[in-house]
């Protein structure tokens, strides 16, 4: 009789090998409370490891960290009425604390516009204190109907920067640079996640902003997944909390802002891109465990062997861990090692000692082939990097290759619905088009110049509409 799979098969139920992947992975739980999440040390690491790549990417940019509190007085939010509007849905809100009902409600914070405009107009007295650009590492709660581990949560993680510049020029052109230079540049070559940067439409644009600009990922299943947006706020929250400053010419001037963020979502986006019938694969440059080196038998010699092989890797540069457990069977080891996506494995037994080998088995391409343990100090970093390359590689052509050139929202609507992308020029779709394929759940991702860049104006000469369901 066939053994049963670990995993349900991607093309049997692709939601549902979702979610056992998460659960046989260890990267996370449902919480307590609908729609909450436990990330379980495994998952966490996976965030830690892209906080430090975001971080140092967005501290390049000359923003620096701050923290801004968790509970916002419910009448902030009324100050920008299109941002209340956008918001009022999901939000969670106090209205007892103390065993006594507050004189103010306070709302669990979805997102920090507000409050940071609160002490941006104290902050920012001069042309002097520009340009302020700040990032927080948060959560956010936005209450969510249909919950779905990392992809929907009421709560989560993520980064969220504001700034302020004095011109519209300065924020448009910082947006701009986070955009790509932080956030595209991360998801190439950290997340090895072939992404499209565009111009959200006025339909999908952030709520209280003149301009959002998004990188959408095309899934395993085919449709998108909003990785990271960037937007340009103008001056509609300056406006609303007084945020100004006084010029060189000694006039008093609105500052123009920006905010970007990204979240715990591109955790589930790496399982959705990446991951096989098999367990997730990790790219190599993001992995908080690049290789594991695991002991087959619980010889005296074998283990000696695995804690050299290890210490030599380490001081190679390479994050090993190494798996000496043998009161637990190897091959129950070796399949959650699979599940979990290290990108190699060094597998040492007695046999191996005898020989003079190791088993080297590579997560990501597939295949097992012996190689000498003196040589894998140096012949580790080249395979990873082949590995992230092709990660990146299968990323691409997966969503070259279901990606349709349409000409009339039917045939938008019937690629976006059977696994693929559509790609139709704005001009024959238009915000009554948009209208009428969101009647079939399908929405413009983005808008893209003919030559793929990012578009100056929604309704530009030659855009196209990036066509998908999505997440």
């Amino acid at each position: 009789m066939a053994k049963a799979p670990v995993l349900t098969p991607r093309a049997d139920d692709f939601p549902r090998w979702y979610q056992d992947l998460i659960t046989k992975a260890e990267l996370a739980d449902n919480g307590p409370v609908r729609g909450t999440m436990v990330i379980r040390p495994y998952g966490y690491g996976l965030w830690e490891r892209m906080q430090a790549e975001m971080d140092a990417r967005i501290k390049e940019t000359g923003t620096q960290n701050a923290y801004f509190p968790l509970l916002i007085p419910e009448s902030y939010l009324a100050r920008e009425a299109d941002h209340v509007e956008g918001f009022a849905p999901e939000l969670a809100v106090v209205t007892h604390g103390g065993g006594k009902e507050l004189e103010e409600p306070a709302v669990v914070r979805p997102t920090s516009e507000m409050i940071v405009n609160e002490y941006f107009s104290k902050w920012v007295q001069s042309y002097r204190d520009l340009p302020l650009l700040i990032n927080q590492w948060a959560n956010v709660v936005r209450w969510e109907l249909r919950p779905r581990l990392f992809l929907r949560t009421s709560e989560f993680l993520w980064q969220e920067g504001h700034t302020a510049h004095a011109t519209y020029e300065e924020a448009r052109d910082f947006a701009a640079h986070i955009h790509r230079r932080v956030y595209e540049d991360f998801m190439l070559n950290v997340l090895a996640m072939d992404v499209v940067p565009g111009r959200k439409t006025v339909r999908e644009r952030f709520a209280g902003a003149i301009n959002t600009l998004t990188l959408e990922g095309m899934m395993g299943d085919g449709k998108a997944l909003q990785m990271a947006t960037s937007h340009e706020l103008g001056q509609n929250f300056a406006k609303a909390f007084d945020t100004g400053y006084l010029s060189k010419g000694g006039r008093r001037e609105l500052v123009w802002q920006t905010s970007w963020g990204s979240t715990t979502r591109m955790i589930g986006a790496l399982v959705m891109v990446h991951g096989d019938d098999d367990g997730l694969r990790v790219p190599p440059r993001l992995a908080q465990i690049q290789a594991v080196v695991l002991a087959i038998k619980g010889d005296e010699a074998v283990l000696a062997k695995v804690r050299e092989v290890g210490d030599r890797l380490k001081a190679a540069g390479v994050r090993v861990h190494v798996d000496d457990r043998t009161d637990i069977p190897f091959g129950r080891r070796a399949v959650d090692w699979e599940l979990k996506g290290v990108p190699v494995r060094i597998e040492i037994g007695p046999r191996d000692l005898e020989n003079g080998t190791a088993m080297l088995a590579r997560r990501i391409p597939g295949g097992k082939e012996p190689v000498s343990p003196d040589g894998l100090a140096g012949l580790l970093p080249r395979i990873l990097e082949e590995d992230q390359a092709l990660l990146l590689r299968q990323s691409r052509e997966r969503r070259e290759s279901r990606t349709t050139e349409v000409s009339t929202p039917a045939e938008a609507v019937e690629a976006a619905t059977t696994g693929g992308w559509a790609r139709i020029p704005w001009a024959a779709l238009g915000p009554e088009g948009e209208a009428r394929l969101a009647d079939q759940a399908v929405t413009v991702r983005c808008l893209v110049a003919e030559d793929g860049s990012v578009p100056d104006a929604d309704d530009a000469p030659g855009n196209v509409a990036v066509v998908a369901r999505a997440y």
